[in-house]
């Protein structure tokens, strides 16, 4: 129901060109590099809640703000590509709404600055010199700190108890991959389960992995956080729900496209909390002194339709816990 408001409150992506075309010269300008493509759902409902903290905040588009968005996908040259487009336009800021977006603008430009509405340890990546004094040209919000991927494994013996095997889907091409792997791994004993990595380059290597893996009984998933997994989130839940896999995801997105259970930060939020830096950024403030900040709102969803199909009962201590249960 969430997802449809914000849609709704948005109106149509594709006609923002247009509005933007019309707005007054003294405009500030924002550039905004969407990792996710424009017909996902995902995208629009995350840009109506920077839209709504930027009102807010007394921006509006058509009066003074114009807004130029670049809709990419996971592929990594089209990201280079539209950040070096959007750099072009010389934006006063620039929003990048993932890890991968924030690398090939920071490839782009050294002085445009950026706020990132999510990434995954951005110290680790470069992008700052630490979480307190970001020290160059971007700041935004963490994800979440990696430790928080064991509570994946923890959720997923909760609700299905006789799972010994666990296939981890993670993007071994980025370090937030590896750091996600690595803290359930560090766990995986203690719960006595078995690991076993899933890449998740095309859909082939998914569907190939999954469909191998199933074969043997007490299975499970989890999928972690990453673009390519968001990118082919409806093909892993189809997989999970054909081989009858428990599966744990990321963002409540998944839960909503008929996952099992998710645990992870209100990524809508981020949005509205990233107008607030854009805000100030506008107002002279510089990337370089604005501390990246941590998630404040995190959420856990349950499908009870999809534990029905697979045969589990959710426990009612789990049920309590539940920010949303989908029936």
């Amino acid at each position: 129901m969430r997802r449809r408001e914000f849609i709704a409150g948005l109106g149509s992506a594709a006609a923002w060109p247009m509005v933007a075309r019309a707005q007054s010269e003294r405009a500030r300008r924002i550039g905004v590099l969407q990792s996710i493509a424009a017909d996902d759902p995902e995208g629009p409902a995350r840009m109506a809640g920077f839209l709504q903290g930027l009102q807010k905040l007394g921006w509006s588009e058509g009066r003074n703000v114009r807004i130029d968005i670049r809709w990419a996908t996971a592929n990594a040259t089209e990201i280079r590509r539209d950040a070096a487009e959007l750099v072009a336009l010389a934006p006063d800021v620039i929003l990048a709404t993932s890890s991968p977006t924030v690398a090939a603008l920071q490839m782009a430009t050294r002085t445009v600055p950026i706020v990132f509405a999510h990434a995954v340890d951005p110290v680790g990546a470069g992008f700052v010199d630490s979480l307190a004094r970001p020290g160059g040209n971007a700041t935004g919000f963490i994800l979440f700190e990696y430790g928080m991927s064991a509570k994946w494994l923890e959720l997923l013996k909760e609700i299905a108890p006789s799972v010994t095997r666990v296939a981890v889907l993670r993007d071994a091409a980025i370090a937030a991959g590896t750091g996600q792997f690595g803290a359930i791994q560090s766990v995986a004993p203690s719960f006595g389960v078995k690991l076993s990595p899933v890449n998740v380059r095309d859909p082939g290597e998914i569907e190939q992995a999954i469909t191998a893996f199933a074969r043997s009984s007490n299975g499970s998933l989890i999928v972690t956080a990453s673009p390519l997994v968001t990118l082919h989130r409806k093909l892993i839940i189809k997989l999970a729900a054909q081989r009858k896999l428990p599966a744990v995801y990321n963002l409540r997105t998944f839960v909503v496209d008929g996952g099992l259970i998710s645990y992870g930060p209100d990524i809508v939020d981020h949005y509205r909390r990233a107008a607030v830096y854009v805000d100030r950024i506008l107002k002279g403030e510089k990337p370089a002194d604005l501390p990246v900040q941590a998630p404040i709102k995190y959420e856990l969803v349950i499908n009870l339709k999809t534990a029905k199909a697979l045969g589990l009962e959710v426990p009612q201590s789990l049920l309590a816990r539940a920010d949303e249960v989908i029936e």
